[in-house]
């Protein structure tokens, strides 16, 4: 039940078809009688930052969950961001102050990295290659740094985007070796696909797969299915996978401490949800 008290936290991204927080969120709300709402709101990168601001101007918005692909370009648009959102060079969360300055987070690292342990991946002194040096694959890569990892290889299309990410971590992890421009899987204790690509039919492979060794843990962001050909490949060679509902379910906890609302367990949550693909 919506009413005109109802606080609105907007998850902004684009296509909203992929979109399962919505489904996660609003049946927490209501089994807790929490009045508010998470409602998708498509928008396209050419007119975004217009778009923001004025959904920032509503009276009843808590907040916004940002997706792709909007993550890096929001960081621009915040009066502050946690220290993590500066490493990762983006946000998922923007949280309005009362006096409505914009607040922003990151949670996709922290969801992501809290999964791995719950399967009892050793996070400490592990060696990862991501792929993929955006919004998510440059979180992850900051979580891990900062839960002890020991290599990070970043891959990107975009040479310059994974190569200002490992500046980043080598500042703030002097310890971490992160290097970049190599995206063979075979060695590595975990290998995440952080890019879109899983998100269409018949989109290529983030990686040789060939090249997957079993003992790798293979971890994914794409939600639009609950296993990607990424996922459904690594399995056939016999790897644990990490699937990108994990991954929004172990973050879900930390964005509601964030937006102010009574918080809970993944557990709970994965009780209540009601996700349809």
């Amino acid at each position: 039940m919506i009413s005109g008290k109802t606080a609105l936290i907007a998850h902004i991204g684009y296509p909203t078809s992929t979109f399962k927080a919505p489904m996660i969120y609003n049946p927490y709300f209501e089994n807790r009688g929490i009045d508010a709402a998470v409602v998708p709101m498509g928008v396209t990168a050419n007119n975004y930052e217009t778009v923001f601001r004025s959904i920032f101007s509503f009276t009843n918005i808590r907040g916004a969950l940002i997706t792709m692909p909007h993550k890096v370009t929001t960081l621009a648009l915040l009066d502050s961001a946690s220290v993590t959102a500066r490493i990762a060079g983006a946000v998922n969360a923007v949280r309005k102050e009362a006096d409505g300055r914009l607040t922003g987070d990151m949670f996709d690292g922290e969801g992501f990295v809290r999964g791995l342990i719950g399967k009892g991946f050793a996070v400490s002194g592990s060696r990862s290659l991501i792929v993929g040096s955006g919004g998510v694959g440059s979180a992850i890569a900051a979580s891990l740094a900062s839960a002890g990892a020991g290599e990070l290889m970043l891959f990107d299309v975009n040479s310059e985007t994974a190569e200002a990410l490992a500046g980043r971590l080598r500042t703030n992890y002097p310890e971490l070796r992160a290097e970049t421009g190599g995206n063979d899987p075979a060695g590595y204790d975990l290998v995440v696909n952080a890019t879109p690509l899983g998100m269409n039919p018949g989109d290529p492979m983030p990686i040789d797969i060939s090249r997957l060794d079993a003992r790798t843990l293979a971890g994914e962001v794409v939600l639009k299915e609950e296993k990607t050909a990424f996922i459904l490949a690594a399995e056939a060679r016999g790897c644990r996978v990490q699937v990108g509902l994990d991954m929004l379910f172990e973050m879900i906890p930390a964005y509601l401490e964030f937006f102010g609302f009574e918080t809970t367990t993944a557990d709970e949550l994965r009780r209540l949800a009601r996700i349809q693909y």
